[in-house]
């Protein structure tokens, strides 16, 4: 049997950094480890080959080839999911799909031969055996959640790292908390679920054997949901793992409890740990509440963010206008907290309903709901009502980001990042010949060419001086603020 796995194409997002990637030759942010980790489970002795359109083109030999297209991607790669899979028809190749665009949307995807929904280590087993036996039935789901125990290894070697900014790895599944527009908790449960020390460190061993010396992102949607496993098994396993080994950079998303445990940043530090995703949301208490975003109310929230970045992560942060509770005066005060905090890399999104989540069945009841949600979480765009209206809605979020990532005020935010981040002992973002290389591009391209020329070379000159060790980071968030100006001003021209 000849399978052909597939991964749909990223449009240009705030996420996929594709106008960062280009400063260091990468052609995309980061691999796909659900289709990798399916090839892992898939049986030994078939064929496999991995197309992933994000960084080669999909060929009509290729579809010629396969005897199966199987098909896995985010609800954002809807468009281009679409389109591979009316090439798959138009080649008489059957397709199997599976992730988290086609268990949220199958009913919208008519030519898919067979969904694979729900976690794979379920609902694959039956599907190939009814395969085998000539008998397999259009939709295979559950509503249990797996023992990520026995999750196989991903199959690194179907993959070129060398198209690849970044690798990924999963350590656990679901989310203690049950905030109202996620649906990780609709999709992956509220119990954490996580793999063994042991299986991480085989993973990582894999990685490091084909050669990756590069970032690491722990895929996890809540890192910390099991501090106790955490702190006792995984890290310092990771800790043991890099001894001996040049220092691989590890960077995840976590909840902003996180900052309520400094034992728990110190060691997630010594692991290799640099940065980390935290969902802020609003500073806005009643929004909060109206939320269920529990873990985020009646703290200091700029404090927290401020002790995480003392403790040695830089913190990359999520926020969302557009709840219930709040009034025209939200975007000033989303502007002025994000400029305090220092956050460089602040995604701002307007607030949708995801399919399967609790807000997504309260706008329905109240008869809110207007459209499909993009899953890009930076468009600007939203599928729900809101109460301050779209218009006030979309004029205020398009004057935030135009503020938050205008040259003037996002590298004033770096400075702040800059001046109070307490850099790690250990540098792992070494002037390397990679580095050299986007420094020269960028000194280019955004000191001679750039309309931030001025704030460029007064960043870097500022660094140079005060902070010479840091000067791979400041180039990066000088080449990640052009990426995200492009992305806002594409956003904010539709």
């Amino acid at each position: 049997m000849r399978i052909l796995l597939i991964y749909p194409e990223y449009p240009a997002t705030f996420w996929s950094f594709k106008y960062a990637l280009k400063f260091i030759h990468k052609r995309a942010a980061l691999p796909p480890l659900g289709l990798l980790t399916i090839g892992a489970m898939l049986p030994n002795e078939w064929s496999k080959k991995l197309v992933d359109v994000n960084v080669e083109k999909l060929t009509k030999k290729d579809l010629a080839w396969a005897d199966y297209a199987f098909i896995s991607g985010m609800v954002v790669q809807r468009d281009s999911a679409r389109e591979i899979i009316a090439w798959c028809k138009e080649a008489n190749l059957k397709v199997i799909a599976g992730g988290p665009l086609f268990t949220s949307e199958y009913g919208q995807f008519e030519d898919v031969d067979h969904f694979i929904l729900n976690e794979a280590e379920l609902t694959l087993p039956p599907f190939l055996a009814d395969l085998e036996n000539g008998c397999a039935k259009h939709i295979y789901e559950t509503p249990e959640f797996c023992n990520i125990h026995r999750t196989p290894a991903p199959l690194w070697e179907l993959m070129d790292m060398k198209h690849y900014a970044s690798m990924s790895i999963q350590f656990s599944r679901g989310c203690p908390f049950n905030c109202e527009f996620c649906n990780v908790t609709a999709l992956l449960g509220h119990r954490p679920r996580m793999k063994r020390a042991e299986q991480i460190i085989a993973e990582l061993d894999g990685l490091y054997d084909q050669g990756w010396r590069g970032q690491i992102f722990f895929v996890d949607d809540n890192f910390i949901g099991n501090k106790g496993y955490l702190k006792n098994h995984l890290l310092p396993a990771l800790i043991e793992w890099q001894k001996g080994r040049k220092e691989i950079p590890f960077n995840t998303e976590a909840s902003v409890n996180l900052a309520d445990d400094e034992p728990l940043m110190e060691i997630m530090v010594k692991a290799g740990f640099d940065t980390v995703f935290i969902g802020i949301e609003t500073p806005d208490e009643e929004s909060l509440a109206e939320c269920n975003k529990q873990q985020n109310k009646n703290r200091n929230l700029l404090e927290s963010v401020k002790l995480i970045q003392r403790s040695g992560l830089q913190v990359t942060g999520g926020f969302i206008v557009g709840f219930d509770n709040d009034t025209p005066s939200i975007f000033q005060r989303q502007i002025e907290f994000i400029q305090k905090s220092g956050i460089v890399t602040a995604m701002v999104g307007v607030l949708n309903a995801p399919a399967g989540t609790r807000l997504y069945e309260r706008m329905r009841e109240e008869g809110r709901l207007i459209d499909f949600v993009s899953g890009d979480n930076a468009d600007g765009t939203t599928n729900i009502l809101p109460r301050m209206g779209l218009d006030v809605l979309r004029e205020g979020y398009a004057n935030l980001m135009q503020h938050i990532y205008s040259p003037e005020h996002y590298y004033k935010r770096a400075m702040t990042f800059l001046r109070e981040y307490k850099r790690p002992k250990v540098s792992r973002t070494p002037l390397d010949f990679q580095r050299l290389l986007a420094v020269l591009r960028s000194s280019i391209r955004l000191g001679i060419f750039g309309k931030e020329r001025f704030q460029y070379w007064k960043i870097l000159s500022w660094t140079l001086f005060r902070r010479p060790k840091m000067l791979p980071l400041a180039v990066t968030i000088a080449i990640y603020g052009h990426h995200f100006r492009k992305i806002c001003k594409l956003n904010i021209a539709q």
